[in-house]
């Protein structure tokens, strides 16, 4: 007995400190498409050997594809609806934590993005359940600019999120006052809101090197490599909000595009998981790149300086290597070897592939949408959602952004602003 009571006196503390460490916000149910497995984390910079260009992947089993996606994106909404939390947030859940929850900056860049999406649907004002989801994300998004986590003033370095609810922040309030749904009460909130985060967006440029990364570890006043998985969409961001009036500086936009450029090899377009000064063409680490290669991409041909075969370069080399990101979707651990791919960048991939086809000329999309439909469907769960991570909540988020890719296909679909504010210059 008395072993048995030293035993516990041991292990108590040690149960307990293990409860505190797994403690996690309570997830809404819902659908997940995987079940986790695991697998080691490791840096996401490894030593990568310069081989020949990596081979496509093998045949893949055929896979029905609807050949009306109204019904598709119909039930998507109403799943998205239904995922809402309150106070009206979708939160993005990964294992990033802040004091042992999911930080203000993923519960503000997940609702921006959910939201954008219920804004894109057809029928959006005319569907009561969407319009008072939206009003709800509208004023959780306004009143996030009060959370001291997401001051750009107060932020010294490190790894932080806080950029991301910026970016997707300031892109849903765009959207929101694009598509008329912003209530009359709330314009004048709406507006100084979405100044607020684009100033703070440009406030965390990173100096000299340009462009935006979520891992400062120099210190935020330290040059360091850009990430071009963060800095095309925040350029995306400012094209939209110059587009609608809203004051950019085009320094800002002129030294993201460069770092994009200096992320990029020329020899075959493999794109780095950091640069902005110059890259190695690691050819071989394609598989892993296929995301980024499309969002730069995708900003470079926004902003005039990118051209149809470099899209179609990349969107082949997405539809090629699917299977190095699907091998990682709903997997634990994060960039994992041999090609660093995290969980996480399966859907935003799928996102920016779909951007990429529909900047294709008219008359070059339709094999590629073939190709990509047939992939994307092959990850829907049987409710009609998508979940690219271990967390049931994160459904919100792979469904949101397929549900954009679906629409990117219709008719009347949002096209994305395009930046006209400076040429390129130099060797960019």
């Amino acid at each position: 007995m008395d072993s048995i009571a030293s035993m516990m006196t041991i292990l108590v503390p040690v149960l307990l400190s293990i409860a505190c460490v797994v403690h996690q916000d309570a997830a809404p149910k819902a659908p997940t498409d995987a079940p986790a497995t695991s697998a080691k984390k490791e840096s996401p910079r490894r030593s990568r050997k310069a081989d020949p260009a990596p081979a496509p992947s093998a045949p893949r089993e055929p896979v029905e594809v609807p050949k009306d996606l109204a019904p598709i994106i119909a039930t998507a909404v109403e799943r998205l609806v239904a995922m809402q939390e309150d106070p009206g947030q979708w939160p993005y859940e990964g294992v990033y934590r802040v004091g042992g929850k999911i930080p203000v900056g993923y519960r503000i860049g997940g609702t921006g993005i959910c939201g954008e999406a219920l804004l894109r649907a057809p029928a959006y004002a005319d569907d009561p359940a969407r319009v008072a989801a939206i009003a709800k994300a509208i004023a959780f998004v306004c009143e996030g600019i009060k959370d001291p986590l997401m001051s750009p003033d107060d932020y010294d370095g490190g790894y932080d999120v806080r950029g991301w609810g910026m970016c997707y922040g300031a892109r849903f309030l765009l959207a929101a006052q694009r598509a008329g749904a912003v209530p009359e009460a709330m314009k004048d909130q709406v507006k100084a809101a979405t100044e607020w985060y684009l100033v703070a967006l440009a406030k965390l440029e990173i100096p000299k090197v340009g462009g935006w990364t979520y891992s400062r570890a120099p210190g935020r006043d330290t040059p360091c490599p850009a990430s071009p998985f963060m800095t095309a969409p925040c350029l995306e961001t400012l094209f939209a909000a110059k587009a609608q009036g809203y004051a950019v500086d085009p320094a800002v936009i002129d030294r993201a595009l460069k770092a994009l450029t200096g992320s990029t090899a020329k020899g075959s377009g493999y794109v780095d998981y950091s640069g902005g000064t110059g890259v190695k063409d690691t050819a071989d680490q394609i598989p892993g790149a296929v995301g980024r290669m499309c969002a730069a991409e995708v900003a470079m041909t926004l902003a005039g300086r990118g051209s149809t075969e470099g899209l179609e370069r990349a969107i082949e080399a997405f539809c090629a290597h699917w299977d190095a990101l699907e091998v990682r979707r709903a997997k634990t651990g994060t960039h994992v070897a041999p090609y660093g791919v995290a969980p996480y960048y399966f859907y935003y991939a799928h996102y920016y592939a779909a951007q990429a086809i529909a900047l294709l000329p008219e008359d070059r999309r339709s094999k590629h949408w073939a190709t990509f439909n047939e992939l994307l469907f092959r990850t829907r769960s049987a409710e009609g959602t998508w979940n690219d991570r271990v967390f049931p909540r994160s459904a919100n988020f792979g469904t949101a952004m397929s549900m954009m890719a679906l629409l990117m296909q219709q008719p009347g679909s949002v096209e994305p602003a395009r930046w006209a504010g400076s040429a390129p210059s130099g060797s960019e």
